[in-house]
């Protein structure tokens, strides 16, 4: 699929198969007919959005796939943020705060951006946070203001040294930590230790459930796929973002998307766990994805959604259609029809 020059070939060259390869069944009228264009567009984007296009999208070879993430340390926002660490390995002169430009936070967005595993600079602005926490018999805090283990930042830490390779003997000590912490009903909670809440956060729930499977992926040696499945189902029973008590959406925010997410939980980075997980479609996720769905523009693109409040180190993309949220919706989207299609054939061939 490439030129020798190492660049995508022009999307026109892609056949309708391939075409539907990416948005599913919707077929290439209405919006998915610019699918080409859009394919262009996000090809013209920041590094980090190319080499997911490239891995997610497109399907190219690994060495290609390779080849443009290594551009993420070296050009564009990667680059910038890389530039902006002290010698210390530190960002902002912080450890947790301010949000957003602290090292835990600037250490998050690298890793949203696919800095590669091992960078000597991530490696060391890890090293920084977790020596600088503070560690209660598994569990972490960096929170000035919270002298008990905290299970948000003990997630973050452990995603943190799973995706850029930190070697660190607490780091399994954190994870049975955090698995001890699941609550009865799959979710997790930040205020489960502080004031006994029994009901799980979506909010601590993904970013626990993100930071078990980096964990996992990057060769783990404990068993966290119970704790996975468990988390999953929580999330299943509320329909991803749904109430038990009434069925209505707990939180509007729940139905934006703005990247970074942060710690925030959103229908986008729920369903892209369930899809970085390899998880199938369940059917419960439909609500949520027809929010994408419903979100997306007529155009075919999605739009920006409005930042967290907080200082951030630059401003990623200006108001209108948004080069994160397209690629992101666009590989749920593709992974949620593709695997409805195979149940479909599967069901039509009599295959259980």
């Amino acid at each position: 699929m490439f030129w020798p020059n190492g660049l995508l070939k022009a999307p026109e060259a892609c056949d309708d198969e391939d075409m539907n390869a990416v948005v599913g069944n919707e077929g290439t009228s209405g919006p998915d007919g610019n699918l080409r264009a859009i394919l262009t567009w996000l090809l013209e984007g920041d590094p980090s959005i190319r080499w997911h296009v490239l891995a997610d999208l497109v399907g190219a070879s690994q060495d290609e796939i390779d080849a443009e993430r290594a551009h993420v340390a070296a050009q564009g926002w990667g680059a910038r943020l890389l530039a902006a660490q002290s010698a210390d390995g530190r960002w902002a002169d912080a450890l947790y705060s301010p949000k957003w430009t602290s090292t835990t936070y600037t250490l998050l967005l690298l890793h949203w951006l696919g800095l590669q595993r091992g960078h000597p600079q991530a490696v060391a602005g890890c090293r920084q946070v977790w020596d600088g926490a503070r560690f209660y018999d598994g569990g972490l805090t960096l929170a000035k203001t919270i002298r008990q283990p905290e299970t948000c930042i003990t997630a973050m830490l452990i995603l943190l040294a799973s995706s850029f390779g930190l070697e660190d003997d607490r780091l399994d000590p954190a994870v049975r930590w955090l698995c001890d912490q699941q609550l009865a009903d799959g979710g997790w909670n930040c205020e489960s230790i502080r004031s006994g809440s029994r009901h799980g956060s979506f909010n601590t729930s993904i970013s626990a459930l993100d930071a078990l499977l980096q964990y996992q992926q990057s060769g783990g040696e404990l068993r966290v796929s119970d704790s996975m499945d468990r988390g999953r189902t929580f999330f299943l029973e509320h329909r991803l973002c749904r109430s038990h008590r009434t069925g209505e959406v707990v939180n509007a925010a729940f139905t934006r998307f703005p990247f970074p997410p942060q710690w925030h939980f959103d229908v986008l980075r729920g369903l892209e766990h369930f899809r970085a997980a390899g998880a199938a479609a369940d059917p419960r996720l439909g609500d949520a994805v027809d929010v994408i769905r419903r979100a997306r523009r007529t155009d075919g693109t999605w739009p920006v959604h409005r930042a967290y409040p907080g200082r951030t180190w630059f401003r990623m993309e200006p108001a209108g259609p948004s080069r994160w949220a397209t690629l992101r919706a666009l590989r749920v989207l593709q992974w949620w029809d593709q695997d409805h299609q195979a149940h479909l054939t599967n069901s039509r061939s009599g295959i259980d």
